[in-house]
């Protein structure tokens, strides 16, 4: 089998344009309390350039005369997260792929605000190509200057003060265009592999994986690793979990054996034990937070 190592350039990412921001609202708890809750909207770089390494921006705004908790079941995804609090100084962070229920408090009157960038997975790498993007998984709050070679000045303000959507789009894309992208035959292809486990479902073990792409399960684990921040093994089962959250979110009975080998589950009960490593609760037991 062939490592991904070896001579001779790797293959890229699938032809066509990439895809482009979410639509759905696959690892929110409560995706409707949400949205009831702040102004959420996802959009495409201005740029170019930047889509094939970029999922979207998220836009966050809110106005509360009450706090509110979300929650989110993080995707694979680096984010770069500019964000501004009632009586805090407005800050920016370097949040790696999250391994565990995220839940962030929103609360204040009339400023809150929050504009992210998130990464496809495997593609912020060439945007900060010092480390192996391992070194971020599980880590929030990491200042930019430890991440980035050189942080232009004036990004803060320039991303966070514009009340125009579209001035906020063009201060990312000039953000992002002031660190790279450099380009990384080994980070077009971990994005690539990285795309073919979210998007089929018949993905199930690590090893086939491997051996369909004519690659060791070393060399596999070795490039998700230093381009992804996760194992290959980890994505599925994310994977898995974002859309069992689905299904308990769904307003109708719940058939978990038949979701469990849908999802490729030996059983149910080792997609209930996920599920409730993940979420904090079993599906059984699921609710959305009241609103």
């Amino acid at each position: 089998m062939a490592d991904a190592s070896a001579s001779g350039p790797p293959p890229g990412p699938p032809p066509g344009p990439p895809p482009g921001p979410r639509t759905d609202s696959r690892g929110i708890v409560d995706a409707a309390g949400l949205f009831a809750h702040v102004h959420f909207r996802r959009v495409a770089p201005g740029a170019a350039v930047l889509r094939p390494y970029v999922e979207q921006y998220w836009l966050i705004d809110w106005d509360l005369a009450e706090p509110y908790a979300s929650h989110i079941v993080p995707h694979p995804s680096v984010n770069v997260v500019f964000q501004r609090f009632a009586a805090q100084e407005p800050f920016a962070e370097v949040a790696g792929i999250g391994l565990d229920l995220f839940t962030q408090k929103l609360e204040g009157r009339g400023r809150g605000r929050v504009c992210g960038v998130k990464f496809r997975p495997g593609g912020f790498r060439p945007f900060a190509p010092s480390a192996p993007v391992s070194a971020w998984t599980g880590r929030r709050l990491v200042p930019l200057e430890e991440v980035f070679e050189q942080v232009p000045a004036g990004a803060l303000d320039a991303v966070l003060t514009p009340a125009d959507e579209q001035a906020r789009v063009a201060a990312l894309d000039a953000f992002l265009l002031s660190l790279g992208p450099t380009p990384d035959p080994q980070a077009d292809l971990a994005m690539a592999l990285a795309e073919r486990i979210r998007t089929d479902r018949g993905i199930r073990r690590v090893s086939a994986f491997a051996r369909a792409e004519d690659m060791s399960v070393r060399a596999l684990q070795r490039l998700f690793s230093a381009y992804v921040g996760v194992g290959p093994k980890w994505l599925i089962l994310r994977h898995r979990i974002h859309e069992a959250l689905e299904h308990a979110e769904a307003d109708e009975k719940v058939d978990w054996a038949d979701v469990a080998a849908t999802l490729g589950y030996a059983d149910q009960a080792h997609l209930i034990r996920d599920f409730t490593a993940t979420v904090g609760v079993p599906p059984t037991a699921y609710a959305p937070p009241p609103r």
